[in-house]
């Protein structure tokens, strides 16, 4: 969903065209209703809508129907723009909003043709949650029809807003599939083309799956990789690109969030991903379980979640009530991760392989027909109408197989993409774990829910704790290599999904965590796959930080949250220390005696930190670029290369040790070579203009915003924006934060004693800036304050009562 973010900056003349006085009008007038009474056709009794001092929402119903009207009724109100974002993304129908801009945004999801998969499939998709999912889309036209104004951005963009209907809330749980998972399957293919044209010894060390990072719940940690010797691989020997002086970034990876800062080169990518980890009642006073979760995603004002408290009679609940708190996803009628008294649940996202390349041969000359193991069939061609706001539609030629959509070649055969979300990956079971009565009970449901795959942990009240891997898991039969395109003659296919995910319950140690990066091994692992995990230095310091202590509270668990303890960097610090004592450079030297006192934490005022960092990644920047040149010679500068996730485990070995058969052949010596990545950190602007390192939170301010802030004039964005706090935490810590990505929101709770949990978000609940409720609650999510993970007390009340119909 960030990729869209990107476009506001053109949308200038568009806001400039409009007055201010208009402005401040339409803001006023499409702000939420908080207080009085309204009418909503539809519902059986009346509900209510609580909002406290922080804007979060508390609704009370007689049913769930109800409930969910009235929660369809707030997002649009307070969100619905981000929930047409959300839809328009999935369907690839953007241009319609912002123009040519996002054309080729567009282009690229319509390959997928989600819109028409969804219509053709609505009836199994929402299954028995049909009646749920209706209520809550004419709740949402309801609420949007009950403000005075159309939303505010729609008055800027100067078109009018398109009703909810039913399969776009299906399209909004979509729109997860994009951020979560690589949608064109480009890392896969990458590295399948680089495996053809490199020796087997090199493409160990690129595709390198591990390190000694690794920390998984089933299994050993893999280690570094083996350095093959110069007998076995010799990059002195093998060829080099004749720019091999460029320096600039090569390989990117397709869920990237983070850009560079200003003015510097040393952005790692920040990628979808979380934080979660439990401990059972056996670690806790009273025997309760705790969850913590952070998930992180790309930041924007308001954010992607939206924090309410559902409460309603069901004979389906453990007491005949649900009383279920915690953070929906405008657009999707259910509470994506909370507690409901009874069970608690958090993700992270879980980095298996959900996609593969199906080989096409075609059986004659103008590639119309192709072999399939029941006989030659027609490639389906279907034209997708983009409407394209100011300019004329375009028609794009969708060509489909059975597999899915031909979206690449090799050679005379096509490559057709298939992807859990072509396959009925998606359904709206999730919202029963509203109604779980204890840890058993919501693993059952845990099998059927289909969304982006996710590591999910879940606590009870009884105690208990466990992992499993939440989302629809392709059974892949023929014993074929998913590497590779599978070849469906030769008997590679899918044959549906897992029965049974891999699990963990009531594990020996009382702990559990992830945080995307390798969770199993053995056939666990085989079955989930690997499409890049994250290293595994986060996911490790979480897990010592659970087994440093043997008895934890929420406050406990918090910490390790805010944990921005720089673990992962100090032994680069020693380096960098030990290697200006040796290798005479007098960059290095001057880099090493700024960076000469270390800092334990990636905090505001850290100034060696930020050198460090800086420093690792224009060294790694150098060995990818040894290491990936001679694919770059035998693929073309057009091909593009990956994004190495787990190349500590070769940049460590190889700089320890030093092998001239393994550097870089622009370089003489590895010295030279730390000397000219200490020269690129020098010349950048982590260093200020009078030769002094610049503090990490001035590189690490806040910059979460609207999506049309960029639109404004300069003296106006602050305006759309959050404040430009400085932001301790980074990468490859708990405690994930960028400028524009970090944790979306934090939870911790244990199941039964809610009142003790805490929660937090950045932004507040509203996405009108002149509501009271824009930037409410912020400040507690940039200090990591203590905040109540229940509502606090009323302080407006929204009646809802039935209209007729």
């Amino acid at each position: 969903m960030r990729k869209w973010l990107r476009w506001g900056a053109i949308l200038g003349l568009v806001v400039l065209s409009g007055g201010v006085a208009v402005a401040c009008w339409a803001l006023a007038a499409s702000r939420a209703a908080l207080d009085g009474d309204l009418t909503v056709s539809g519902l059986s009794a009346p509900a209510s809508v609580h909002r406290d001092r922080l804007g979060v929402v508390t609704i009370d119903a007689s049913n769930e129907r109800d409930a969910m009207r009235a929660l369809g009724f707030v997002h649009a109100q307070e969100r619905f723009f981000e929930m047409d974002l959300m839809r328009r993304s999935a369907a690839g129908e953007l241009s319609a909003l912002f123009g040519p801009v996002a054309l080729e945004r567009d282009k690229q999801a319509r390959m997928h043709r989600l819109r028409a998969r969804v219509d053709a499939d609505l009836a199994h998709m929402a299954g028995t949650q049909l009646a749920t999912i209706t209520a809550y889309a004419e709740g949402v036209d309801a609420g949007l029809a009950a403000l005075r104004a159309r939303p505010w951005p729609y008055l800027l963009l100067r078109t009018q807003p398109e009703p909810w209907r039913i399969s776009d809330t299906a399209l909004a749980g979509y729109a997860l599939f994009f951020d979560l998972h690589d949608e064109n399957n480009r890392r896969e293919l990458s590295l399948w083309r680089i495996r053809q044209v490199v020796p087997d010894a090199l493409y160990r060390l690129i595709a390198v799956n591990g390190s000694e990072w690794d920390a998984p719940l089933l299994g050993e940690p893999y280690g570094n990789a083996p350095l093959p010797g110069p007998e076995v691989l010799d990059l002195r020997t093998l060829p080099t690109p004749e720019n091999d002086d460029d320096l600039r970034v090569i390989n990117a990876h397709p869920l990237a969030a983070q850009t560079p800062r200003e003015g510097s080169n040393f952005a790692e990518p920040l990628l979808p991903g979380s934080n979660n980890f439990a401990v059972a009642g056996a670690l806790t006073a009273d025997g309760r379980a705790i969850v913590a979760n952070d998930m992180h995603l790309g930041l924007r004002a308001p954010n992607i979640w939206f924090r309410a408290r559902l409460r309603y009679p069901d004979r389906r609940a453990p007491t005949g009530q649900v009383d279920v708190s915690g953070f929906t996803l405008p657009g999707v009628p259910a509470v994506i991760v909370g507690s409901n008294s009874h069970i608690a649940w958090g993700f992270t996202n879980a980095y298996g392989d959900w996609l593969d390349w199906y080989r096409v041969q075609y059986t004659d000359a103008s590639h119309t027909r192709y072999a399939t193991p029941d006989g030659d069939q027609p490639v389906r061609v279907s034209q997708e109408r983009i409407v394209v706001k100011g300019a004329p539609d375009t028609l794009l030629a969708v060509r489909e197989t059975r597999w899915g959509p031909i979206m690449a070649h090799d050679g005379d055969d096509g490559l057709a993409l298939r992807w859990t979300a072509h396959q009925g990956g998606l359904n709206f079971d999730l919202g029963d774990f509203a109604h779980a009565a204890d840890l058993d009970a919501a693993l059952v449901i845990a099998r059927g829910v289909g969304i982006p795959a996710q590591n999910l942990l879940i606590a009870d009240a009884s105690g208990r704790i466990a992992w499993q891997l939440l989302g629809r898991i392709p059974h892949r039969v023929g014993g074929c290599d998913p590497r590779a395109p599978l070849d469906p003659m030769a008997g590679c296919d899918w044959e549906g999904f897992e029965p049974q995910p891999p699990q963990l319950i009531d594990p020996p140690a009382q702990r559990l965590w992830s945080a995307n990066a390798r969770v199993a091994d053995g056939e666990a692992l085989a079955m989930i796959g690997d499409s890049g995990y994250a290293l595994g230095a986060r996911a490790a310091q979480i897990r010592d930080g659970l087994f440093a202590r043997e008895q934890f509270t929420e406050a406990d668990l918090l910490a390790i949250q805010r944990d921005d303890r720089s673990v992962f960097l100090s032994r680069w610090h020693r380096l960098m220390q030990a290697q200006a004592n040796t290798a005479g450079d007098d960059a290095l030297d001057q880099l090493a005696a700024l960076a000469a006192s270390w800092d334990e934490h990636a905090s505001t005022t850290a100034r060696s930190y930020p050198l460090v960092r800086a420093w690792r990644l224009a060294v790694i920047k150098r060995i990818e670029l040894g290491l990936l040149a001679p694919a770059r010679v035998a693929l073309g500068a057009d091909i593009a290369m990956p994004y190495l996730a787990q190349i500590e485990g070769v940049a460590w070995p190889l700089v320890e040790t030093q092998p001239a058969h393994l550097l870089a052949r622009r370089f003489a010596s590895w010295q030279a070579l730390f000397g000219d990545a200490a020269r690129e950190v020098l010349d950048s602007a982590e260093v200020d203009a009078s030769g002094q390192a610049r503090p990490w939170g001035e590189r690490n301010p806040a910059a979460i915003c609207h999506p049309l802030a960029n639109a404004l004039p300069s003296v106006l964005r602050a305006t759309l924006c959050m404040a430009f706090d400085p932001l301790p935490g980074d990468n490859n810590m708990p405690r994930v934060q960028g400028p524009a990505f970090g944790a979306s929101e934090r939870m911790v709770v244990a199941p039964g004693h809610e009142a003790q949990g805490v929660i937090h978000m950045p932004g507040g609940t509203s996405g009108n800036p002149l509501s009271p409720f824009w930037a409410a609650g912020h400040d507690d999510w940039v200090q990591g304050k203590h905040t109540p993970f229940l509502p606090g007390e009323t302080r407006h009340t929204l009646r809802l009562s039935p209209g007729r119909d």
